[in-house]
């Protein structure tokens, strides 16, 4: 066996478990946000983070750019769910 082979057997048990790490927090994700009052937080979520501005006249860009990242966690966590309703 080539060393090209024993590193593709290497980086292919490294994307398992990656895969099987993400698929873990995915259902972690959905086990929390997926009862009654995780979707009552995750709809407070999208009403005063996602459905707001990100910028407004006169701000500074850094403002947009901070207001992209908290958009991004909601974005993060409404995918994790969806993800882990359909594995």
């Amino acid at each position: 066996m080539s060393w090209e082979e024993l590193e593709a057997i290497a980086q292919a048990e490294d994307i398992r478990e990656a895969s099987q790490k993400r698929e873990d927090r995915d259902r972690l994700v959905l086990r929390v946000l997926g009862t009654e009052d995780g979707q009552e937080l995750m709809r407070w979520l999208r009403d005063t983070i996602l459905e707001q501005p990100v910028a407004v006249p006169g701000a500074s860009s850094d403002y947009a750019f901070y207001r992209e990242g908290q958009n991004s966690v909601v974005r993060d966590l409404e995918a994790r769910i969806k993800r882990a309703r359909n594995l």
